[in-house]
């Protein structure tokens, strides 16, 4: 009985699956959700461009992550696309009522029918303007982000992905 017992714990043992065995969730992972979850929160963010040497700032509601990256979505056809066709910098800021968030970001361009999709599917409402095959739709991914967020009352904390 003491060498089944045995047997069996190591069995058990030899089977489990170890945290090097077990794949790690990237490290951009959280705070990239930690972002996405405080802009959908606050529903309206601000996203600003530049357009020659004049700031230009307009809200925006879409935010979305597929594929391991953090995702908006607009219109080829709207003055921010070709604004940031020329200069891909933007910075977005929220606030909440007691925090802010400011994200100094590249947004890209992703030409990818899956992310269109998954875009139109987490947002429905914008299937009535938008569509995967419309050259219109257009979905930028964020690239070399940092997020600061802030408040009256304690200190900045800062997320980089």
């Amino acid at each position: 009985m003491k060498q089944l017992t045995l047997l069996v714990v190591t069995l058990l043992l030899t089977a489990a699956p170890t945290f090097a065995q077990t794949p790690a969730a990237s490290p951009k992972a959280a705070p990239m959700q930690q972002v996405c979850d405080f802009l959908k929160k606050c529903g309206t963010y601000y996203i600003a461009t530049v357009d020659g040497d004049q700031p230009r700032v307009r809200p925006f509601g879409t935010v979305h992550i597929f594929d391991g990256r953090l995702y908006i979505q607009t219109g080829r056809s709207k003055r921010i696309a070709k604004q940031l066709a020329k200069n891909p910098k933007a910075e977005i800021c929220a606030f909440n009522g007691q925090q802010w968030i400011r994200v100094q970001t590249t947004l890209r361009e992703d030409t990818r029918k899956a992310a269109k999709q998954s875009m139109l599917d987490a947002y429905p409402s914008l299937k009535a303007m938008y569509s995967v095959d419309d050259p219109n739709t257009l979905v930028l991914y964020m690239q070399d982000t940092t997020a600061t967020i802030s408040s009256f009352a304690g200190k900045d904390v800062v997320l980089k992905f």
